[in-house]
């Protein structure tokens, strides 16, 4: 049984396999996140803290690009989908970030959501084809490939890392204030 916090997140398992224990790590800072974003309107997920640029409304869209990119190009060699597939990375390798602002708070909402169901069912399949140990089917130059676990280790780290960041930009809003 799966217990939430005082913030409605899911707490991870005290004493669970590996699997478990990463995937409930994963879930509880996809929850994170989505709290600090939770009930904003444009304005809110448009501020800014201090001289960063960096907004809630981006770091949903950056996230659903992190979901998007780990899991189905790097972990199922899969082609990049719409609507990362038509920008020029190269030219604005920040375009996730500051496109943010040309997006509603429901379609910012949307893309992250969206890209997290894709990455839980794609983690699922990866798990029945060989397990945490399963290698991505892309990988760097040098022809390493890092394992699903490794992917899952780096998300929680992303996660955590940008949720630091989004416990600043809520507080700066409205006050909202919590881990």
């Amino acid at each position: 049984m799966t217990h939430l916090d005082e913030q409605g997140r899911p707490e991870p398992p005290f004493a669970a396999d590996e699997t478990a224990t990463l995937l409930g790590f994963l879930e509880y800072q996809r929850a994170t996140l989505e709290w600090k974003c939770a009930g904003l309107d444009t304005a809110g997920l448009r501020a800014t803290v201090g001289a960063s640029s960096m907004t809630l409304g981006g770091m949903l869209k950056h996230l659903a690009f992190v979901e998007e990119s780990w899991f189905s190009e790097w972990l199922h060699g899969r082609d990049r989908q719409p609507p990362w597939d038509t920008v020029d990375w190269k030219a604005d390798p920040d375009w996730d970030w500051h496109s943010a602002a040309d997006d509603s708070p429901e379609r910012l909402r949307t893309l992250w959501q969206d890209a997290v169901a894709r990455s839980r069912s794609l983690v699922v399949e990866a798990l029945a084809e060989g397990g945490l140990d399963r290698p991505a089917r892309r990988g760097w130059p040098d022809g390493q490939a890092p394992s699903l676990r490794w992917i899952l280790v780096h998300m929680i780290e992303e996660y955590a890392r940008h949720n630091g960041h989004a416990d600043l930009i809520r507080e700066s809003v409205d006050g909202l204030t919590g881990e």
